[in-house]
């Protein structure tokens, strides 16, 4: 029996019945609870690892042996597990990511003291990874004197320098990271990215966009001292996180395999620390010779129905980002960073992205397709449907959707393409996009709404650690939204757990309390249909189960 130690709302017990013996006897039977399924339930069932009744709590005595813990949850709601379709579990807590953290509202001048901070920590010689800048603040020409670069350069003459922007889409480098990437003011620009240089003077500025830092962070990752260990112990910082959230599936983010990232995914499941069930998701790298990048992604391509690792999407980058006036949009920008790129940039180009959906399609990939713009939204679509015509039946999603014209909400469902929104913030206006796309449009940001009437597959995520990874918080926050968000608690919770099993092709596996399923449930404090919607977010994880077994419990 398992010994179990957490609120005064849950215990565990041995409780002996004439059915003590029975053949049937469940491994765990859970009793006493507000159970989310089709039915109204009050009890579940467990046999090695997957849900076996769903029903009554008299009904359920009847499955109990002698060696089958009860866990009496005195009227606690139990959800399925949380899927959460877009995190960065791996990267979000890793010490390996950076620990020099910057502050994202102060301009250039404010960021001094966080310099001088790094600098005092920084190991000579060694690259030094950073992150939490805000773009706009410390290219504000009015407040700031000197350039990114020439600051940095004051700062850290002589070692390598990278930080990362809060959205993770720019980069702010030093000379000397410059120098051993071998970028100089006259080197070409990369597929999806830009070396920004100073408008007076042409030279580099410091900051590279996009896919132009991603490239220069590769190098610094790999340049790490003990970068496997830093990974792995992040790694397992990150999933316990998401399991005191509720989160027992998570749809990876991006795994960037070059950097020795799948190495440390298939170390976690050899030792047996996985918490939660992942979908892994390498990433397709713009620069990168297609016929390389593809025979990898058939050696490693992998989906076992009852493994914790699945390897059967791809991540793929459309455009940028909004706020560095580098998503692909279909009218131009009000304001860019860049004169010449009007209407944002492409990772990958439109033709290129039907080639890949295509090759994949072939090795047995689907794709989780990074799309803010209403351009590269269209442009994705496009994709899509020409890979449908091949006749492919992968899963495919696009995550952000933050900018969608009329025309293209009405192509999700006849595409069978899931919408994937992270909307932790939405509640509110979006004031912080008038610069660039001016009022009118961002009044007309994150349409759930509309894309949830067309019937499409819509998903809820966190994009953790660019927002909160509290998918309670993103329930909670879709109801609020009024015209463009959810239309009702039931929905939403939908959205966090059978709508993105759907998008992973896990729905037959998890994702709703089924017999037949994985046990992969939540327990809640409260039964959050019944609270308004201002007070979800708040409502306390008592306990995660994973295929039957405990991987969280709250401490009193």
């Amino acid at each position: 029996m398992k010994k179990l130690s957490f609120v005064p709302l849950l215990f565990s017990a041995l409780l002996c019945s004439p059915s003590a013996f029975a053949t049937d006897a469940a491994d765990t039977l859970v009793v006493n609870a507000i159970v989310y399924a089709d039915q109204p339930a009050e009890a579940i069932a467990i046999t090695d690892g997957k849900i076996t009744f769903v029903g009554s709590n008299q009904q359920a005595r009847a499955l109990q042996g002698n060696q089958t813990d009860v866990l009496d949850m005195e009227g606690a709601m139990v959800l399925p597990g949380f899927i959460d379709n877009h995190n960065h579990v791996f990267e979000a807590a890793s010490e390996a990511g950076g620990s020099c953290e910057l502050s994202p509202d102060e301009d250039l001048n404010g960021q001094i003291p966080y310099l001088e901070a790094c600098a005092e920590q920084a190991e000579p010689g060694q690259w030094l990874i950073g992150y939490g800048f805000s773009l706009e603040m410390i290219l504000d020409g009015k407040a700031n004197a000197q350039t990114p670069l020439s600051l940095l350069d004051e700062f850290f003459p002589d070692q390598p320098v990278i930080l990362m922007e809060q959205t993770s889409h720019s980069m702010w480098v030093n000379s000397t990271a410059l120098e051993q990437a071998g970028i100089t003011a006259s080197s070409p620009e990369p597929q999806g990215g830009r070396h920004l240089k100073d408008p007076d003077s042409g030279e580099l500025n410091g900051i590279l966009l996009d896919n132009a830092g991603d490239i220069v962070m590769e190098l610094a990752w790999n340049n790490l001292n003990n970068v496997f260990q830093r990974s792995y112990n992040g790694l397992l910082d990150g999933l316990y996180i998401a399991s005191e959230h509720g989160i027992t599936t998570i749809g990876d983010g991006r795994m960037y395999w070059q950097r020795g990232w799948y190495e440390v995914w298939q170390a976690a499941r050899k030792n047996g620390d996985l918490t939660a069930r992942v979908s892994l998701r390498p990433w397709i790298y713009p620069e990168g010779e297609p016929a390389k990048q593809l025979a990898f992604l058939e050696q490693i391509q992998s989906r076992q129905p009852d493994s914790l690792l699945i390897v059967d999407q791809v991540k793929m980058y459309s455009d940028g980002i909004l706020t560095n006036a580098t998503a692909k949009i279909i009218s131009p920008y009000r304001d860019s960073f860049v004169d010449d790129m009007p209407y944002g940039l492409n990772y990958i180009p439109p033709e290129d992205m039907k080639l890949w959906l295509s090759e994949l399609n072939k090795i047995g990939y689907g794709a989780h397709i990074h799309a803010i713009g209403d351009g590269a939204v269209r442009e994705s679509l496009n994709a899509i449907e020409a890979a449908r015509r091949q006749g492919s039946d992968q899963d495919y999603s696009l995550t952000h959707v933050e900018m969608i014209q009329n025309s293209d909400i009405k192509r999700f469902k006849p595409l069978n393409v899931t919408a994937d929104f992270q909307i932790a913030s939405s509640v509110g206006n979006h004031d912080w996009a008038i610069p660039f796309i001016g009022r009118k449009r961002s009044h007309q940001l994150m349409q759930l709404r509309p894309i949830y009437d067309a019937g499409a597959n819509l998903t809820l995520s966190s994009d953790w650690n660019v927002n909160d990874i509290n998918p309670l918080a993103g329930i909670s926050t879709s109801i609020q939204m009024g015209k463009r968000g959810m239309p009702d608690i039931y929905a939403a919770i939908d959205a966090y757990t059978i709508k993105p099993a759907i998008s992973l092709g896990l729905d037959d596996i998890t994702g709703s309390i089924e017999v037949g399923k994985s046990a992969d449930l939540v327990v809640l404090s409260e039964d959050i249909t019944q609270i308004a919607p201002a007070k979800v977010a708040d409502t306390q994880i008592l306990m995660t189960i994973l295929q039957g077994e405990i991987v969280y419990e709250a401490e009193d």
